[in-house]
């Protein structure tokens, strides 16, 4: 066999080299979007319990001041930001005096989500409303029925 024959059989071609693009490409597609999704799924749990660690904290600061924080900056040690770099939200609801009424987080019927306090992550996107079923509520993670439900606004 020549040395030309030889070069010739053992190099790929345009067309292999294509088809071998056109598979990575489509192992691609399906795995970036599930990875996505996964590490979109860790951060809620994250947030979930960040969120479960602070209620414990500001259930024991009830109990040894008697009242509710005026901040989550009152916890000690302070909370962490949330999973995407935010500052956890606190209202406290059963305060004196207490909060406007309008400050209040409300369900999809218009009821305050808590009695006692609120307590909530915006979410990825950062923003919020006050009800729940707003746009940008949805994603928020929420503290709801006085710790009863600790999760996804859209799931409440």
């Amino acid at each position: 066999m020549h040395s030309s024959e030889w070069n010739r059989q053992s190099a790929f071609t345009l067309i292999e080299l294509l088809i071998a693009l056109v598979i990575v490409a489509a192992l691609l597609s399906v795995a970036v979007p599930t990875y996505q999704e996964y590490v979109e799924r860790a951060r809620r749990t994250a947030a979930i319990k960040d969120i479960a660690e602070i209620s414990l904290a500001i259930e024991r600061h009830l109990s040894q001041a008697g009242t509710y924080p005026n901040s989550l900056a009152d916890l000690n040690p302070a909370p962490p930001l949330d999973s995407w770099g935010h500052a956890y939200q606190y209202l406290g609801i059963d305060v004196v005096p207490p909060p406007n009424r309008g400050a209040v987080r409300k369900d999809k019927n218009l009821n305050p989500l808590n009695s006692d306090y609120d307590l909530y992550s915006m979410g990825p996107d950062g923003q919020t409303q006050r009800p729940l079923t707003a746009a940008k509520a949805r994603d928020d993670i929420v503290r709801a029925g006085n710790g009863g439900f600790i999760g996804l606004a859209s799931e409440h």
